[in-house]
């Protein structure tokens, strides 16, 4: 079978340092094509990884030499860079948050839908081990019936991580839209739709500037979500963790306990209330830290999903129903009252 011709477009950290090692270390793919605005960077990267070197993604995508791209550009461009790929017949794997409304996340659906061809949104966090078990643990009825959940997702800034640093996109709420909820809280609300196996429906947030003077962006958030069967609990989104990431999910059940990604040793400890205790020695969970895993399983997923014609994992849909609820967190503050997730 002929290889996937791939154009990655975007050529920040999240490309450097995800999607195009992951590409080029996947056996089906060929990357053809990159492009960037910053022309240096581009022409570096186009010679690292033999591809030709474009700074105007319209015309990377309707040059016909590739078969799918992957958006890694600030949010306010993943929309029309995704919409168009999909219009021109590519199939897109466009990085979180899939959009900046909820108008944005319906067009890129509705293309995708027209084209027949393939949309994932790159949430990783559903390919981590200890969340895939846990899901398992879940839906069997192990931990019983589901009382509470926390999880949290910080860590010192994107500054530290994005090849900008304090200059990021990142920082600007006209590239970025949001801050901290849209970098990290999103991918929370779709690992805890993942875990339950229900929707959120229900949001009340507040959210901060409180750590980064020099962004017009949220660095800190604090949402307390409501499922449709009536589990309540609590996320946290922040960049304002200044020590050490957090990256961690607990579910509280009515027979136990399963704390997630929150013991240094045991990606998932399942604490039973009959006293046992199960700890599952996993390997590190994806991070911008020395020893996290080294693939997210994303771009593996979604060429898989293009060579056999099955449905990604988080295809647009599931993308729009996690930016939902950071939209619906957005509104809460905004407003200052309880915001319905889909009204």
């Amino acid at each position: 079978m002929a290889k996937l011709r791939i154009g990655v477009i975007g050529c920040g950290s999240i490309a450097q340092y995800r999607h195009l090692p992951e590409y080029a270390a996947n056996k089906e793919v060929e990357i053809v094509a990159v492009c960037d605005i910053v022309e240096d960077r581009v022409k570096e990267i186009a010679e690292k990884y033999n591809a030709k070197a474009y700074t105007d993604y319209k015309e990377l995508i309707q040059s016909g030499q590739v078969d799918a791209i992957s958006v890694c550009t600030p949010n306010y461009l993943h929309a029309p860079i995704s919409i168009e790929g999909l219009n021109n017949g590519l199939h897109v794997l466009c990085e979180k948050p899939m959009a900046t409304s909820q108008e944005e996340a319906d067009a890129m659906i509705e293309a995708a839908n027209k084209s027949g061809k393939t949309l994932m949104i790159g949430h990783n966090q559903r390919f981590v081990r200890s969340h895939q078990i846990a899901r398992q643990l879940i839906e069997s009825g192990a931990i019983g019936k589901i009382y509470s959940f926390r999880t949290a997702f910080g860590h010192p800034g994107p500054e530290g991580w994005s090849i900008d640093g304090k200059d990021s996109w990142f920082f600007e709420k006209e590239k970025a839209y949001i801050g901290a909820m849209g970098d990290l809280g999103v991918h929370k609300t779709d690992l805890l739709r993942y875990l339950l196996g229900e929707e959120i429906v229900e949001v009340g947030a507040f959210i901060e500037t409180s750590a980064k003077d020099f962004a017009d962006v949220d660095d800190t958030a604090v949402c307390a979500l409501k499922t449709e069967s009536g589990i309540i609990g609590t996320l946290a989104a922040s960049w304002s963790y200044t020590a050490k990431e957090d990256n961690s999910t607990i579910i509280y059940g009515e027979k136990g306990i399963l704390r997630l990604e929150d013991n240094p040793t045991y990606s998932l400890v399942a604490q039973y209330t009959n006293g046992e205790v199960v700890n599952y020695q996993l390997g590190k969970i994806q991070s911008n830290e020395e020893g996290g895993q080294n693939t997210t399983h994303v771009i593996d997923h979604f060429v898989s999903s293009i060579a056999n014609n099955t449905k990604p994992l988080i295809c647009g849909e599931e993308g729009m129903k996690s930016l939902a609820v950071i939209l619906a967190a957005i509104k809460s503050n905004d407003t200052k009252t309880i915001a319905k997730v889909f009204e």
